[in-house]
């Protein structure tokens, strides 16, 4: 287990791009992929970047999501009714551990749809989402930073609990040691590309859907979805393609 405690943060914030941000507060997203490990423990605060979200960028995380609580037999997914940019959106997300994406595929005691939400090099782990009554605009910055004070005070006030469609409380070796996670066995392969084969189409066609709206991203920030840059508008294009190319060789 990761145990990266560096930095220095009193009320750390995250800026995630649209619709992963809404995802994650609103509790249907559980894991945060990342390039790199967490640098904290607790609550992590969520902002939402500015670029608004492609349709079929929403599209494909949606369908990724309701195929992956579908595995757990939650078919009534309720998602966000829009997905806001520029906006501190209330992170009640608290980050109680990190690993790697093998090791979460490979933990038994989580629910299969949970492991399934592994698609990156590491894997924050979330519990207790959040959300602000009323957004704060605000601008970002890259990686994990320190919220204004002044931002803070004003956002904790307002925090309201999610009543999340499928909680998972990341089981702990010792309750009093909030690092000490328990990965069950980590002998096995976990969902490789070669298991994906032996998944249901749905299930399959969703995690490629996933991968290919998270493309547009893999250039910024090491791979990570958490800042704006000046290429976005033709690197939605690509994204465009490759979602455009999926469906066609779907339709094959």
């Amino acid at each position: 287990m990761r145990r990266n405690n560096g930095g220095n943060y009193t009320n750390p914030c995250l800026t995630m791009h649209q619709p992963w941000a809404s995802l994650l507060v609103y509790g249907i997203k559980r894991v945060e992929g990342r390039s790199w490990p967490a640098p904290i423990r607790g609550r992590l605060w969520i902002h939402a970047a500015g670029k608004v979200p492609e349709p079929e960028t929403i599209k494909a995380m949606e369908d990724f999501y309701r195929e992956i609580y579908a595995v757990n037999g939650i078919t009534d997914l309720k998602f966000p009714e829009n997905y806001p940019t520029s906006r501190l959106l209330g992170g009640c997300v608290e980050v109680v551990g990190c690993i790697k994406c093998e090791e979460l595929q490979s933990w038994e005691e989580l629910p299969e749809g949970v492991r399934l939400e592994g698609q990156s090099d590491y894997c924050w782990l979330c519990e207790q989402p959040q959300k602000l009554i009323i957004p704060f605009e605000m601008r970002g910055q890259q990686h994990v930073y320190n919220l204004e004070k002044k931002i803070y005070e004003a956002a904790v006030r307002g925090l309201r609990p999610v009543e999340a469609p499928h909680p998972v409380k990341f089981p702990l070796v010792d309750p009093q040691d909030a690092f000490s996670l328990k990965a069950g066995s980590l002998a096995g392969l976990g969902i490789s590309k070669a298991s994906e084969k032996g998944m249901p189409s749905s299930l399959s066609n969703a995690i490629a859907g996933a991968r290919a709206a998270a493309v547009q991203f893999s250039k910024e920030d090491s791979g990570d979805a958490c800042v704006e840059i000046e290429a976005e508008n033709s690197v939605a294009s690509r994204t465009r393609c490759a979602l455009k190319g999926k469906v066609q060789n779907e339709e094959k």
